[in-house]
C-alpha cells in the first residue's frame, strides 16, 4: 500500500501535508519556489492527483510528489550547481 495525501495546508513558511499513514509531514515552502512567490489563493488552489501520491497547482505550473517529500526532495526541475561538475 502506497502512501497518499490526504489534506494540505500552509503556514507562514511551512507546507504541511497529512498523510493516509496518520503522519503529517512539514517541509520548508523554500524547496518550492513556486510556492515560495505564490499568493496564498494560488497555494490554496490544489487538486490532488494519482490518488494522492502528488499535489497539482494548476495556476503555478507545480506538481509536488507525496514520495519526493518523505525522500526530503525539493524543486527537482532546476540542475544542482555541483551536479554540472
Amino acid at each position: 500500500m502506497s502512501i497518499s495525501a490526504k489534506a494540505l495546508r500552509f503556514d507562514d513558511g511551512t507546507m504541511w501535508v497529512d498523510l493516509s499513514d496518520g503522519r503529517t509531514i512539514g517541509v520548508p515552502i523554500a524547496w518550492f519556489p513556486r510556492l515560495l512567490k505564490a499568493t496564498p489563493e494560488q497555494r490554496a488552489n490544489h487538486r490532488f492527483i494519482g490518488g494522492g501520491s502528488g499535489v497539482h497547482f494548476p495556476e503555478l505550473d507545480e506538481d509536488i510528489s507525496v514520495d519526493g517529500l518523505l525522500a526530503g526532495r525539493g524543486d527537482q526541475s532546476r540542475p544542482k550547481a555541483d551536479a554540472a561538475q
